[in-house]
């Protein structure tokens, strides 16, 4: 009783210092509101900083929840689904915080709903905008069972639980809609940037890819990731060993692949000249952002996690594999925030010889740093109290056989 109380006060604890970092960030967000983009560090040519940055990070974590689903429903992979619950819970949070981050960064939260009416189909961002917008509500909807399975809204509201946890059997058709919708906007995100001829270093047709490939590896990760945190905080497995031991060595075999297309996509930089795509090259690999693409992108985000994703005694060890699945949240996160500003300080002139102006200057300023953690803190508190309060991290076969047992006489011994 004691160890449950002291457990109770550090939860409250922890969700009273995510509320305070959340309050933060709603004044910043006022000032946003009230003063416009003024407050912050971007500018005409650096306009994508790190909001975008926690945007197209939470949309890539968010991609476990369309690969599992998938496995589950289409591939007939049944075994996984306590683990697609999880996946689904933290891809409804990322796609909310990539939302809540998207509405600071277009200046006018007014107007978000202008795409939604005034319809530009040739534009990706469009195209990426109604994409979100319909796969949060295919998410919505394979998430409500698990609100309906909660003990207290059962006890509250019996009816409405069971109307919302009978939406399960919608359950294979939503995984249909979902990986269509979320593999063309993953991919679109990568083609936001590798449509932009002004900008040579982005403009290639594999940017698609890698967005894609990374969102696989990352989104899996941060699910088996919290998978084993919450694990250990309630001292018992959340999902069966096997299956995390599984879905590491996908992650392992993705990673593999993506580091093969992110060589691939820089090496081929060195074919040709193009004005400006040989000196953001440089400015990736061995000017500014060196430290992130060799140390945090290829060896910590990629390599090292794909060794022990890849090794049975490495991966069998929950710190090496907690550890490996953080590296790659990790990696993803730098590969984003290097894509999105090598692209941008790196001057453009299209005539050989010529003098260039000298790499452009972007330094958040508190409000979006502040703005930002807000968010991030939304995210953990979502997280933490749907794995106190929702069955999250229990399967429902498991959840049907406690329910059966405990309904069960006790036998008693010597006779009937």
């Amino acid at each position: 009783m004691k160890r449950k109380l002291q457990h109770l006060s550090l939860f409250n604890l922890w969700l009273a210092g995510l509320a305070t970092v959340m309050l933060i960030g709603l004044v910043a967000g006022y000032f946003v509101v009230t003063r416009g983009l003024v407050v912050t560090g971007l500018s005409d040519r650096v306009p994508w900083g790190l909001w975008i940055t926690v945007d197209l990070s939470s949309i890539a974590m968010s991609a476990g929840a369309f690969s599992l689903s998938a496995a589950v429903y289409l591939l007939g992979l049944r075994q996984y689904r306590p683990v697609a619950r999880v996946a689904v819970f933290i891809g409804l949070i990322g796609y909310t915080m990539a939302l809540l981050t998207l509405l600071l960064d277009i200046g006018r939260p007014d107007r978000f709903w202008h795409a939604l009416v005034f319809w530009n189909p040739h534009s990706v961002l469009w195209e990426v905008t109604m994409c979100v917008t319909l796969y949060l509500g295919v998410l919505t909807v394979e998430f409500a069972p698990m609100l309906g399975e909660a003990d207290w809204m059962q006890r509250k509201f019996p009816r409405l639980a069971r109307m919302i946890e009978s939406l399960h059997h919608a359950g294979p058709v939503l995984a249909v809609v979902g990986l269509a919708l979320s593999l063309l906007h993953q991919s679109s995100l990568g083609a936001t940037y590798g449509i932009i001829k002004a900008r040579p270093l982005w403009y290639k047709p594999d940017m698609s890819i890698l967005f894609i490939a990374s969102a696989l590896a990352g989104g899996p990760s941060l699910t088996v990731l919290a998978c084993l945190v919450v694990g250990k905080l309630r001292r018992r497995d959340c999902a069966d060993r096997s299956l995390l031991d599984g879905l590491a060595k996908f992650i392992g075999f993705t990673l593999v692949v993506y580091l093969y297309l992110r060589f691939w996509d820089a090496l081929s930089v060195t074919y040709t000249y193009a004005p400006g795509r040989t000196e953001g090259l440089r400015l990736l690999t061995g000017g500014l952002f060196q430290w992130n693409f060799w140390a945090g992108e290829v060896l910590l985000g990629a390599l090292v996690p794909a060794i022990v994703f890849l090794s049975p005694r490495l991966r069998a060890n929950d710190r090496y594999l907690m550890t490996a699945t953080a590296l790659v949240v990790l990696g993803v996160v730098l590969y984003r925030w290097d894509v999105n500003l090598s692209g941008l300080l790196m001057p453009v002139s299209y005539i050989p010889s010529t003098p260039v102006s000298p790499l452009a200057h972007y330094r958040p300023t508190w409000v979006e740093w502040a703005a930002a953690a807000g968010v991030v803190a939304y995210g953990l508190s979502a997280f933490s109290l749907g794995a106190r309060f929702l069955p999250v991290f229990t399967s429902p076969s498991a959840e049907a056989e406690s329910r059966s047992a405990s309904a069960m006489p006790t036998p008693v011994p010597g006779g009937a």
